[in-house]
């Protein structure tokens, strides 16, 4: 066990958030983490009061560990951030401005918020909106990136300014980079692409072993999956480079299909949505969000493994191992990125 902030504040035993990634981000990831001793999220995007609900429920009913869920931008139903409030300790937000009025109703259910920013400004508008914890994103995240800066420049400034527990979020896929971020002074981390890679992932088969056989080059920062809400503000995203390079050679429309409650959805040409384990078509024309620590992500693994193995660069005893070639230096552990 390490004790941070945030550890302290949210009850978890890991100073790590696993990110929300839409229906990647399945119950069964959000449960296995939360078992594992960190704070397992869903992403609650979309979905109705009632249902949300039920899910929440459900998750509640299978793990004693640590549940989140988290909202995405200006088109949030405020009965659903109840609903979330009510079940979950941790309630967080993103690519919306800070709203005081999101983070009263997240406490008068009895639950503490949070939000994702990409800037100080931000960062100060979710400390005075009330927030209890601030996630910095740095520019290596893989999916929507709200920032221009890299995390560790991003992260030494927000922590100057605001005085609430802050995670640090972006390329962290490897044990260097985790202790890099926690050395800096953040209260834990938010992780995505290393747990895409995971057995209780949503993700489609392929698309996890895409994130599996990428190399530290492979991603890049686009607007060629636009097709999405998120990017009606700024379209602007980390994804494999070769999803890039598929999606501009196809002429197709439509490039699969998507099973969503039990309704088959297309999906056009640039869309947004990653492939989940009930998507079909042209898989690697579609939305493969990955950040650049993906070439650290060697194979598919439980997500208590990927979280074990982790802790074990700053749980040892000794100074904390800070090096990361990213991040300022050599790794220390003579692995190098693919």
């Amino acid at each position: 066990m390490v004790r941070t902030r945030f550890t302290e504040l949210v009850g978890c035993s890991v100073p790590i958030q696993q990110a929300p990634m839409g229906l990647v981000s399945s119950p069964d990831l959000a449960v296995a983490v939360a078992d594992a001793g960190g704070v397992g999220t869903l992403a609650a995007f979309g979905m109705p009061a009632e249902a949300l609900a039920r899910c929440l429920d459900a998750m509640n009913e299978r793990t004693h560990g640590v549940l989140s869920a988290n909202f995405l931008t200006d088109d949030i139903e405020e009965q659903a951030v109840v609903a979330a409030a009510e079940r979950v300790r941790l309630v967080d937000f993103y690519w919306l401005d800070p709203r005081p009025r999101l983070v009263e109703l997240v406490h008068r259910a009895g639950a503490l918020a949070g939000w994702q920013v990409g800037s100080v400004e931000e960062a100060l508008a979710a400390a005075d909106a009330g927030c209890d914890v601030v996630t910095v994103q740095g520019i290596e995240a893989g999916g929507h990136v709200r920032g221009r800066m890299p995390l560790l420049p991003l992260l030494r400034h927000v922590l100057d300014v605001v005085r609430i527990p802050v995670l640090g979020a972006g390329g962290i896929a490897h044990g260097p980079e985790f202790a890099a971020v926690m050395a800096a002074g953040a209260a834990g981390a938010r992780i995505g692409t290393r747990f895409i890679a995971t057995n209780e992932s949503g993700a489609h088969p392929s698309y996890k072993q895409a994130i599996v056989h990428a190399q530290a080059d492979s991603t890049v920062v686009t607007d060629a999956f636009a097709v999405c809400p998120l990017c009606a503000t700024s379209p602007r995203a980390r994804v494999l480079r070769v999803a890039v390079e598929r999606v501009a050679g196809s002429s197709d429309d439509v490039v699969g299909t998507a099973m969503i409650s039990g309704e088959a959805v297309p999906l056009p040409r640039g869309s947004g949505m990653p492939p989940f384990a009930g998507v079909t078509g042209d898989l690697a024309a579609m939305a493969l969000y990955a950040g650049e620590g993906v070439g650290w992500v060697a194979d598919i693994r439980p997500a208590a493994d990927v979280i074990a193995e982790l802790m074990v660069h700053i749980e040892a005893p000794g100074p904390r191992r800070t090096a990361h070639a990213r991040m300022g230096t050599e790794p220390d552990d003579g692995r190098q990125p693919r």
